[in-house]
Formats: C-alpha cells, structure tokens, sequence
C-alpha cells in the first residue's frame, strides 16, 4: 500500500533560501515517519510547471541532513506560507491559482478586517470584539478617540507586531503615541497634543497601507507590561476542532505588543491569569468560555472561507473576566507552549497537523474504494 505524502509549502524568507520554521518541519518530519506519513517540504520557486514536479526538501532523520529530490505532487498539502511583500508572495498566488484543485489541509484566511465583518456577522461573537474600523481619513481616528481613550491603529495584514501604532488619550488631553515599526523595533513613547496627531501619523502610510482602528483594552500588568493569551485550536485525527493548548505573552519592556518574536516571553495560562484576576472560579470559569470561543470562531471562519486545519486566536481578557478576541492567525507559531515550559502542548501542536492529514488521506481513499464499488456494480 503507498504511504501516504504531505507536503509543506512555504515560502523563503530571502533571496539565499532562507527557511523560519526548518526545526519545526525536521520535527514534523520525524512525528510523520512514526505515524507512517511521509513529508517533504517546498516553495512555489521548486515547481516545475510544465512536468508538474517538485524539486522538493527532504528531510533524512537519521543522518540529520536536508537534501533535495525531484518528486511527484504529495497527496496533500499544508500551507504554512504568511504574507511577504516580495516577488516570491506573487509565485505563491499563481501557485495558488494553477494548483487550487488540489487537496489542501487548509486555504487561505482572510484579512483582518473581513474576519472582523465575518465574525461581527455573528450574534455568538459579537461581544467578543473590539470596535473596530477600517482607516479612511484621520477623521475616523478622531471619531474613535472620542469613543475610546484608547486605540490601537493596526495593518490589515500585518504580522509579528510590525507596524503597529498605540494611541492612549490622557487626562490632560494630550496623547501617548507608542508603536512598533516595520522591522518590529520598538518606537519610543512621547505625548503630542491633540491638534498635531494629524502631522504624527502622515508618516504612516495608513491609507496606503491599508489599516484599522481597534478599541484598546487596557492589559497592563504592574510591572507596566502588556500581556494576552495565544490560543491554538487544531483539527484532530477525527477531523474535529479541538483546543491544543492557550498560553500567556507578556511583552518586552517598552512593548505595545507582546509577540515573543518582539521580545516578549511566555507564561502559562494559569499562572498569568490567576495573578491578573485572582479568583480561581471566575478563572476557571474564563479557560472554559475561551476554549468554546476558539473552536466556535475556527468552525465559522471554516464555514465561511473554506477548509482550515488550525488557527491561533489572539485573546485579552480584562480585569472583570470579559474576553475579546483582538484577531485570528491562520499561520500560527508554536514556541509559545515550548517557553512556557508546557511541552506536551507543544508536541501536540506540531502532531495535530498530520494526523489531521492522515485522516484526511483515509477520507479520500474511502471516497474512490466506493466510487470503484459503485461503478462495478
């Protein structure tokens, strides 16, 4: 009987080949070859159109040693590519295009506006999200200050931080502008007056880049730390949503964020939560809501755009327990679980994926057994 193949698509991060998650897929590897599934890993740059081959990565275990083979289509795929502003995202879409027949463990996501609009759709999410808006003019900044004394300006399809912009309204009527810029670097915080927030921001390319204005929630611990919750939700080996593991980030010093890739360090869920809201019901009381939200959120963006094998939900959670779901990721990392020391949620998270594509295969052998049945008879 053939084995089984996975395929990862991704995308090098420069012009030498460089790959961001090569450990996580040497894993992958290793958990396949146990499990019976063989992988291998490629990029839009390694398909040959024209003989449909893949000049593919593959991984030996044994000899620790990456190599290269030319291969056939595997019988699945799992995308793992996120947004790029190169040459290299543009192969990705005719790959997309040309290769969309195929069976793919998950499609695309899209931005964080239309997930906002998808979600807001919904009576079970709606009090889940910030308001939020999407950046037309520094009207609608002015509008949403009014509302909120605080605002985060965020690219639609922005990643690990980059780009983002805090705006807190103080009591004397000045404003606090903190932010990261494209390169994740943290942007020192200094007070403007009102009347030349204007001025700040035209260095920001916010129409061109395409951005929102969400409500800020205040998630400052004493320390003056940011802090939220990544939450990992998997399909498993039944074809189900599951909750893989929820962990807290406190951001670095300084930090309007808190990704780890910005400096900021993980925490379990428990140990963060229960010093933020003390009470061990109410937290107790809060870890379920959070995991019905994130396996609720997974099945209606599935719904909406197509099928996903994973999604990591970004949570915070004020002072009085109310959870809001700043945004979704359909690309998420796992180093999370691994610094908050929780290792067994981080091996799951990186075996989910294969045995959801293992079932995925079953499926797909059993629908041609009785197509073949069927047609004999």
């Amino acid at each position: 009987m053939t084995r089984p193949v996975l395929g990862i698509l991704t995308l090098y991060l420069n012009n030498d080949g460089l790959l961001e998650e090569r450990s996580i897929y040497q894993k992958m590897t290793l958990a396949g070859k146990k499990l019976g599934l063989d992988l291998f890993v490629f990029t839009p740059q390694d398909v040959n159109y024209k003989e449909n081959r893949i000049h593919a990565m593959i991984y030996d275990p044994i000899e620790r040693k990456w190599s290269r083979k030319w291969t056939s289509f595997p019988h699945m795929i799992y995308d793992r590519c996120r947004i790029q502003r190169s040459p290299r995202f543009e192969q990705l879409k005719q790959f997309r295009s040309q290769y969309g027949h195929l069976t793919f463990l998950n499609r695309t996501l899209r931005n964080k506006w239309t997930v906002h609009r998808t979600l807001s759709k919904e009576d079970s999410y709606r009090s889940y999200l910030p308001a939020t808006r999407i950046y037309d003019s520094m009207a609608d900044v002015t509008e949403m200050l009014r509302k909120y004394p605080l605002l985060y300006l965020k690219p639609i399809n922005g990643t690990g931080g980059r780009g983002i912009l805090r705006i807190e309204r103080r009591q004397d009527g000045k404003l606090l502008l903190q932010g990261r810029d494209q390169s994740r670097k943290i942007i020192k915080p200094r007070q403007v007056p009102a009347a030349s927030l204007s001025a700040h921001l035209s260095t920001w390319n916010l129409k061109g880049a395409r951005y929102i204005i969400q409500q800020g929630i205040q998630l400052k611990l004493p320390s003056g730390r940011v802090h939220d919750y990544r939450m990992l939700v998997q399909k498993n080996g039944e074809g189900k949503w599951q909750l893989t593991g929820c962990a807290g980030r406190i951001g670095a010093a300084g930090s309007v964020t808190s990704n780890l890739h910005g400096g900021g360090k993980a925490s379990s869920m428990d140990e963060l939560l229960g010093k933020w809201i003390g009470d061990a019901d109410k937290v107790k009381a809060v870890k379920e809501e959070a995991e019905q939200l994130g396996i609720g959120v997974a099945a209606c963006l599935e719904q909406a755009y197509g099928r996903l094998c994973e999604l990591a939900l970004d949570l915070a959670i004020d002072r009085t327990g109310h959870i809001w779901l700043l945004e979704v990721n359909p690309k998420p990392a796992r180093e999370v679980f691994a610094q908050a020391g929780e290792l067994d949620t981080y091996n799951n998270a990186i075996l989910r994926p294969l045995e959801y594509a293992l079932w995925m295969y079953e499926q797909k052998m059993k629908r041609k057994d009785k197509k073949k049945t069927s047609s004999s008879t």
